[in-house]
């Protein structure tokens, strides 16, 4: 099964490394975990950011479209790539990334 982390983004490179190191790379009963982020138009470097932290997947919105659309394209994305179980957080980092594992658990 693959669990997909989405991270609807707008200017967080200053956030969303941060963020993107408290995930985990690994849940049980998930054969693969992959992260994705929806850049929302952000004006700063938030995409390379993310790169150099290893984030599996971005879509990039060329101008904003607010959170709403940036929710729905991720959900497209995650779908697109065959996730069994999509997951969003914040990019900055107000959720525990640690909780991830119980909200997925059968």
């Amino acid at each position: 099964m693959k669990l997909i982390i989405q991270i609807p983004c707008l200017n967080e490179a200053e956030m969303i490394g941060i963020t993107l190191s408290a995930l985990p790379r690994t849940v049980d009963g998930f054969d693969t975990v992959e992260w994705l982020i929806i850049d929302d138009g952000s004006q700063d470097n938030t995409c390379e950011v993310a790169r150099r932290h290893g984030v599996d997947h971005i879509v990039q919105h060329k101008r904003h479209k607010g959170l709403a659309r940036a929710f729905m394209s991720g959900i497209e994305e995650c779908i697109r790539r065959d996730a069994d179980v999509i997951v969003n957080t914040d990019a900055d980092n107000q959720y525990d990334a640690a909780d991830i594992p119980q909200l997925v658990a059968p």
